[in-house]
């Protein structure tokens, strides 16, 4: 019997599961060209490194101030330049969402993620999130929000109320960004990312795949991920949910193969960082979800939607986790 296990693509110079910020294209594209099997195999013999198996981490989104936004992303419902039936709302009020993360908790989530559709939030609106920062921790959870682009004094005061995570995706590769946003730079997103690094807050940065890109831009997405100076402690990789009215609404599907591929190789180049199966989830089938779960992913969004688009069902969920014998990660608050 042959048992020998071929290579990984990984240099000798740099032990599997090592964390790196030198990656070059050629490596990575190395990965995503192995045998499927290889590459599982050593995508979750990293993740045994650094993580409990049998865990995931369970988070819930919800949008706090939903549509109107001036920017153009070709993926995104909320965008005011695409007409997707979403109308444009005002900031919850602090209550409300208090009252939301109390439900998520008692449903099994550990994480409360708040997300408002800002090109950037005005100091006025940031009092308010401050708040439900601060509330939403008294409940013992983990906080998170996306709010847009960010200054260094708001990064600082979002540290101040006690925020855990500062989401901001860089979406693709910097080589097609272009072809997806106008309105923004990649340069912007970095900018952002760094105030939330010197403020002392953890980084959730990840992208969308399946929005047309190549398969070398898929490539130069996760090694502008994992080059970043630090690598981001949570890393949500997105399936395009094709939304009518967008851009992107008629697009082609992504082979989910080529997804499972995608979820690996960020395990594989940032093994210590949280890989969440994100967006999409609602068009994955169980048996597409377990891959990931093998591929490295352990975080998942819980929850009926995901900012405006449908999330599979809380209960539909804790029976697929239980069907594979995963749990949910304690919270760390």
């Amino acid at each position: 019997m042959n048992t020998q296990v071929r290579a990984v693509a990984s240099p000798k110079s740099h032990p599997a599961g090592s964390i790196r910020h030198d990656w070059t294209r050629g490596e990575i594209d190395a990965l995503f060209k192995l045998p499927f099997t290889d590459l599982i195999f050593q995508a979750q013999t990293i993740h045994r490194q650094h993580f409990n198996p049998t865990q995931v981490q369970i988070s819930t989104l919800l949008s706090i101030k939903t549509g109107g936004c001036p920017e153009d992303c070709a993926y995104c419902p909320q965008s005011a330049q695409y007409d997707t039936g979403v109308t444009a709302s005002k900031l919850m009020e602090v209550e409300t969402v208090v009252a939301e993360a109390r439900a998520a908790k008692a449903a099994g989530a550990s994480r409360f993620c708040m997300g408002a559709a800002w090109r950037s939030p005005k100091d006025k609106d940031l009092d308010a999130v401050c708040a439900m920062v601060e509330e939403v921790k008294a409940l013992g959870m983990e906080t998170c929000v996306t709010l847009g682009m960010l200054t260094g004094p708001q990064a600082g005061r979002l540290k101040q109320a006690g925020l855990d995570y500062y989401n901001h995706n860089l979406d693709t590769s910097p080589e097609f960004y272009g072809e997806i946003i106008t309105t923004r730079t990649y340069a912007d997103r970095l900018n952002t990312l760094a105030h939330v690094r010197e403020a002392g807050i953890n980084v959730c940065c990840g992208g969308i795949v399946g929005m047309g890109e190549s398969a070398d831009d898929r490539t130069g997405m996760i090694m502008a991920l994992a080059n970043l100076p630090v690598h981001p402690e949570s890393v949500p990789i997105n399936l395009l949910v094709q939304v009518e009215g967008t851009p992107l609404h008629t697009g082609k599907a992504l082979d989910p193969i080529e997804f499972v591929r995608t979820v690996a190789v960020a395990r594989v180049t940032m093994p210590a960082s949280v890989v969440r199966l994100s967006a999409g989830r609602e068009d994955m089938s169980d048996e597409i979800q377990a891959l990931c779960f093998l591929a490295g992913a352990n975080s998942i969004f819980y929850g009926p939607k995901l900012l405006t688009t449908p999330n599979p069902d809380q209960d539909h969920d804790m029976g697929l986790l239980n069907r594979l014998g995963l749990t949910p990660t304690p919270s760390t608050v």
